[in-house]
């Protein structure tokens, strides 16, 4: 495990995509009424004084820097295009947030002064300690990274005890669910096979970042409501990935 956090509380990091906000088959990119939903389960989470939390938000829902460099664009102009995407998820997340009572602030990594502080890990720590909720947006502000390696790394910073990827799966499986009706679903998978076997829940790079830092990584099922608040108070939910100690 991390070192835990200065307090009795759990230390968490919640990674939620982009397309997570986006209501199936609408034509908005970000649906209200999912962050609303979003914003209530982390308020009820927050309110058992027994969580600080960062959020990781990833932006496909209104673009996707690895689909536009296959259409020709440079690669890194591509993903800074998607860090931008991802501010204002961010924005829009703290924004329910705040309406609902939660203090929070939005920290990019990339200098957006005017609205967004900019990351900086001792001061993202005091947040963290002090109550508030602490969006990271623009990812690692470098390009060639994921979100996904992004959360890994701010946990890492963080000195997070757990890692929560709320996906549109309930876990880790060992062959797609959708194609393969007799997939077998993991409650519990190590870094190595997931590595070893390329599931494709997080990239290789976050598995490799929680497991040099021994931080597990919890994989749920964001739709199910209720799924988000359970998980950050630490039910037994969705697949653990750890080193299998």
């Amino acid at each position: 495990m991390s070192s835990q956090s200065p307090s009795s509380k759990r230390r968490v990091i919640l990674k939620l995509s982009g397309e997570a906000l986006r209501e199936i088959g609408s034509t908005d990119n970000i649906s209200p009424e999912i962050v609303d939903r979003m914003a209530n389960e982390v308020k009820e989470a927050m309110g058992s004084g027994k969580v600080e939390l960062g959020i990781v938000v990833g932006g496909g829902n209104f673009w996707r820097g690895a689909a536009a460099s296959a259409r020709g664009m440079d690669r890194a102009t591509a993903d800074y295009v998607g860090m931008l995407a991802t501010v204002m998820n961010a924005l829009a997340l703290q924004g329910a947030l705040e309406h609902k009572g939660v203090p929070c602030v939005v920290q990019s990594a990339i200098e957006m002064k005017n609205v967004a502080e900019t990351f900086i890990r001792r001061k993202a720590v005091r947040h963290l300690s002090e109550g508030r909720v602490v969006i990271f947006a623009a990812g690692t502000g470098s390009p060639f990274f994921s979100t996904d390696t992004t959360a890994a790394l701010r946990a890492s910073e963080m000195s997070a005890n757990v890692v929560l990827k709320a996906t549109m799966v309930d876990g880790v499986y060992d062959s797609d669910p959708k194609k393969n009706p007799d997939a077998k679903r993991f409650d519990r998978v190590t870094f190595r096979e997931c590595i070893t076997r390329q599931f494709q829940v997080m990239d290789s790079t976050a598995f490799s970042l929680c497991m040099d830092n021994h931080i597990p990584i919890v994989i749920f099922d964001l739709q199910k409501p209720g799924n988000v608040a359970a998980a950050l108070m630490g039910a037994e939910i969705g697949t653990i990935v750890d080193g299998g100690d």
